[in-house]
């Protein structure tokens, strides 16, 4: 029987950052994964081939529709979606062949084949061909991320009715996409398969689109991309999907206090993105007395240990944001833990991006929010639209938007829609880290010509007044 220290079942962003954290704090560490490559769902069929897909469906439309804005005259591209397709797995390829060698540099030894926790210390793993193996550790962490949330009544085949998997393996452009769910995933995927020609439109069972995100942030993006060609119905849902020869029947009914008829809308695809919920199916969880909580996450203290000692859980799993960036933080800060030292995460300043175009980022507190519980706040905005960079490269849409406390000026959450805001957000979530004011971050030089200063002039709009607006 194999022994460690610690062994991390599953190997998304949270468990094979965890495992080498733990590995360079001197632990021996192994990971359990179940796919043939690591990087769980993020890396392999999320993230990361997405991103790869969002910024080629970008420039396809920018020499499409832009070129010429700018004096370059191409002539109309022409998609190739099969190289498009061999760039996305390229991509893929080397983010997972990297978490090897990174395993190998670091001494992280993997199993493959299905983790199952038989005891607080003990860990069956069944490989592909069924044979079995047992590994025992001092400490098993459960890092099995999360796994599409169904549609009642719509089966998914990923052919035709897919979830985000099968809307980035599609082998041509669907005439008509329906996305069901305007949350992250289904305005990232709907938006490249819209810029290669789809029809889109998105169904969405809430009032507005992007959920909990800051209600101007959500209204002022839905109208961008209504100008780009996407079509809304909110306060919808989607009741059932049927097969009419080639094509699907969605039938869409108004959700509860909406007011829109009943209708059906025709498809060629239909992409069912309305979440995802936790993975903890086939763990032996119920049997060893882990928790789980009304929701199906797994119950865990304030050092993510589970209701059995011993036996920890990160990530999707657990209560909070389904981010790959707070899994990471997670894995760290629980290794740090491991090894005797005091690791920490702070959950008000965890970032949140949109990668459509342009982008939508946040971090904090939204107005609701803030509104919600009682806090008096003052706003900053600033617009794209008066910012040189953004004029000089034809990114003039959206705007920057500063929360901070009326009496201290403290920052209580930032929100940008603009082209490159999920990378912007960064100098905000630095700045509320350390407590910092809108004053502090108006005051601090940026470069000029950047998109950045519009943040700075945003900063500048909550404690005093803009310069350039």
């Amino acid at each position: 029987m194999s022994q460690f220290d610690l062994v991390v079942i599953g190997t998304g962003p949270g468990g094979y950052v965890c495992a080498i954290k733990a590995a360079q704090l001197g632990l021996k560490v192994a990971v359990v994964e179940k796919r043939a490559t690591h990087g769980g769902t993020c890396l392999n069929i999320g993230c990361i081939p997405s991103k790869a897909m969002l910024h080629t469906s970008e420039l396809f439309e920018e020499a499409a529709e832009h070129f010429e804005d700018f004096g370059i005259k191409v002539g109309k591209p022409k998609l190739d979606l099969k190289a498009m397709m061999g760039h996305k797995q390229k991509t893929i390829d080397g983010n997972v062949s990297g978490i090897e060698f990174l395993f190998k540099k670091n001494k992280v030894t993997p199993f493959h084949g299905t983790g199952r926790i038989l005891a607080a210390g003990r860990v069956e793993v069944t490989a592909e061909d069924g044979s079995k193996q047992e590994i025992e550790a001092k400490s098993i962490v459960i890092a099995t991320g999360s796994d599409v949330a169904p549609l009642p009544g719509v089966e998914i085949d990923e052919k035709q009715i897919v979830s985000s998997t099968g809307a980035l393996e599609l082998d041509k452009v669907p005439g008509k996409l329906v996305v069901v769910g305007a949350g992250v995933i289904g305005l990232e995927l709907g938006s490249v398969w819209r810029r290669l020609g789809s029809e889109v439109t998105v169904v969405e069972f809430m009032d507005k689109i992007l959920g909990p995100m800051d209600a101007d942030i959500s209204r002022n993006f839905q109208r961008i991309l209504k100008k780009q060609g996407v079509e809304f119905h909110l306060s919808s849902k989607v009741t059932a999907v049927e097969k009419t020869g080639k094509q699907l029947a969605v039938t869409v009914e108004p959700a509860a206090g909406g007011e829109a008829a009943a209708k059906t809308l025709e498809a060629d695809v239909v992409l069912v993105a309305i979440g995802r919920r936790p993975y903890t199916s086939g763990l032996g969880l119920e049997e060893v007395g882990v928790a789980l909580d009304e929701r199906g996450r797994v119950k865990t203290d304030g050092h993510y240990q589970t209701t059995v000692p011993g036996i920890y859980a990160i990530g999707d799993v657990i209560v909070g944001p389904m981010l790959a960036h707070k899994a990471e933080d997670e894995g760290v800060a629980l290794a740090e833990m491991l090894a005797g030292q005091a690791g920490h995460v702070n959950y008000g300043v965890i970032p949140g991006v949109v990668y459509t175009s342009p982008e939508v980022a946040e971090v904090g507190k939204s107005e609701e929010a803030l509104k919600a519980e009682g806090i008096s706040y003052k706003v900053g905005k600033f617009a794209f639209i008066a910012n040189g960079r953004a004029k000089a490269t034809n990114h003039t849409e959206g705007f920057v938007k500063v929360l901070a406390d009326a009496e201290t000026d403290k920052v209580l959450g930032v929100h940008i829609i603009g082209h490159g805001a999920g990378e912007m957000i960064h100098e905000a979530a630095v700045l509320m880290e350390f407590g910092g004011s809108a004053e502090d971050l108006a005051r601090t030089c940026h470069a000029h010509p950047t998109m950045s200063e519009a943040v700075k002039e945003a900063a500048m709009a909550a404690f005093a007044k803009p310069i350039h607006a």
